[in-house]
């Protein structure tokens, strides 16, 4: 259904090619899984397959690529929307209207498919990705996770022969991954649908996977095979296959299910040890913020209500929930950009929608999901250079925090040119400059590689440790057990559970992480913790 023969992208001022001569071939009716570390040209490869590449993106393509024999050089992307459906990380950049049920419907109208089709299959849409109640919503409204699912379900109502997904869970709750992943799934086994998808949580896709693709560097030559044969070698990789690296399995378990069956010997192995959590000495600590019965209005929806939450110097508070459940506008409430309809916010003292924004920046800062929102500079040096003078840091000290994050990404590139992960990581930078009291972060382990993301927890730790508060809303919940010391867990607009990490994680099914469901009824949330107690280090 998908073939490369030869391929390679080598795009303008590049030092050198994105891919290199590739060739692979993704059969009909299988869901193909494309792994690598933030920056490899996974986004590239998917965009070779949609005729973005080179069409949109520029650059220059050689070799062939072709989809149900159609070669992607001599067919621009609306030559091949019947044929192809694509979903990529930035949903926003997808969408042409301006409401749920008619952006379901519109690329069906481009192609002319009858009217009571498109009413069957709109209905069908809303129903499989749990879209009913949005139908009428302005897109403008929704959440992050919400506007992912409606991406996705503008393609799904075209029935495609192959989907295309960048990043398709990225920001979704646990349960709304699985309920995507299984219609995903649906598609695969009932009709026959090739997807082809790359996501770096892979604890929640690879045991769906047919074939896993891996790029282990920058137009480095592709590794394809079963997912348990790539898994073994591959420098990404799910919490599962950790543990079971770190255990001697072999082979080695995609899903939590296989990984019980094997975990015996090992829980008896830490049955004398104790896991130890994230800890934070910040009982007699100043609290930075301060929420008291808040109550935030989107419109005529009542995001918030009833909210108290305390965030003392030192902690750092995850905040978990469904898509749409409040965290974002919560986070957005903390810092300004929404005036309480009821109950009190203060930060540092002052309030922040009250107060200048060159004196609330001293206070607390926000990092969005959309890390565009924080790039104006037509390069990284210059985003970097900016940020230093702002924050009135050292020459050369944003620049530094990026290499530290992720290191490769290059003074020249346009912010627009990085990938998802790469302008997260620039965002992440620029905020970081400051050093603010209070950092508030949306999202912030979207389109990074696991490596990408245990820098990131690394330099939130030592924040934490010189007193720094870290408020993140977030639902990946390995980021949750191996950073949090508190998790808040939201639910339409209220707060339904609050306390250490451990304890409201691992009475939580949806919430905790792979190593707490292989090993439960034992408390153990990360593979460092049961790597330390193997080792006999605290």
């Amino acid at each position: 259904m998908i073939r490369f023969e030869h391929v390679s992208v080598r795009y303008e001022g590049a030092a050198a090619p994105a891919l290199h001569r590739v060739d692979l071939t993704v059969p009909e009716g299988e869901l193909c899984l494309l792994v690598g570390g933030s920056g490899v040209g996974k986004s590239t490869l998917l965009g070779a397959v949609s005729g973005l590449v080179p069409h949109f993106t520029g650059g220059h393509l050689s070799g062939r690529v072709t989809v149900a024999g159609r070669d992607t050089r001599t067919h621009k992307p609306r030559e091949l929307a019947d044929v192809v459906g694509t979903v990529g990380q930035d949903p926003l950049s997808h969408f042409v209207t301006d409401t749920v049920e008619d952006e379901l419907a519109y690329g069906m109208e481009s192609l002319g498919v009858p009217p009571e089709t498109m009413r069957r299959r709109v209905e069908e849409t809303l129903d499989l990705l749990g879209l009913t109640e949005l139908r009428d919503r302005p897109i403008a409204t929704l959440s992050g996770g919400q506007r992912q699912r409606v991406a996705i379900g503008s393609v799904l109502t075209v029935h495609p022969k192959v989907l295309v997904l960048d990043e398709p869970t990225s920001a979704l709750d646990p349960g709304a991954a699985e309920e995507v992943l299984a219609v995903l799934q649906r598609l695969v086994h009932d009709l026959g649908t090739t997807v082809l998808m790359a996501e770096h949580r892979l604890e929640r896709v690879v045991h769906y996977a047919d074939q896993v693709i891996l790029l282990p560097s920058p137009g480095g030559p592709p590794l394809v095979g079963p997912p348990a044969e790539i898994m073994s070698v591959s420098p990404v990789h799910p919490p599962v296959v950790t543990l079971g690296r770190l255990a001697g399995w072999s082979p080695l378990p995609l899903s939590v299910r296989d990984a019980r069956r094997r975990a015996g010997p090992l829980r008896d192995r830490l049955a004398d040890r104790t896991p130890r959590s994230p800890s934070a000495a910040v009982s007699g600590a100043e609290p930075l913020v301060r929420a008291e019965r808040l109550a935030i209005r989107r419109g005529r929806t009542e995001a918030l209500r009833g909210v108290d939450l305390t965030v003392r110097a030192g902690e750092t508070v995850a905040l978990m929930g469904r898509n749409g459940a409040g965290k974002s506008t919560l986070l957005a409430g903390l810092v300004g950009l929404h005036a309480p309809a009821s109950g009190t916010v203060t930060v540092g003292g002052a309030v922040p929608h009250r107060t200048r924004p060159a004196d609330l920046v001293r206070r607390i800062a926000l990092v969005p999901q959309e890390p565009r929102d924080l790039l104006y500079a037509d390069t990284v040096a210059a985003e970097c250079d900016t940020a230093d003078r702002d924050a009135g840091a050292p020459a050369g000290t944003c620049r530094a925090l990026v290499a530290e994050l992720l290191p490769g990404i290059r003074d020249e590139a346009h912010p627009r040119d990085l990938s998802e992960g790469q302008r997260l990581t620039l965002a992440l930078a620029i905020v970081l400059t400051a050093q603010p009291p209070v950092l508030l972060l949306d999202e912030p382990t979207r389109g990074l590689d696991y490596a990408a993301k245990s820098r990131l927890v690394t330099h939130l730790r030592a924040l934490a440790a010189v007193g720094h508060a870290i408020v993140l809303a977030t639902h990946d919940v390995e980021l949750a057990a191996e950073l949090a010391h508190r998790v808040v867990i939201l639910a339409d607009g209220e707060i339904v559970a609050d306390g250490p990490a451990a304890e409201v994680v691992l009475s939580s099914p949806a919430f905790a992480p792979q190593v707490a469901k292989i090993l439960a009824p034992a408390r153990w949330l990360t593979v460092g913790q049961v790597a330390r107690a193997l080792e006999g280090t605290p």
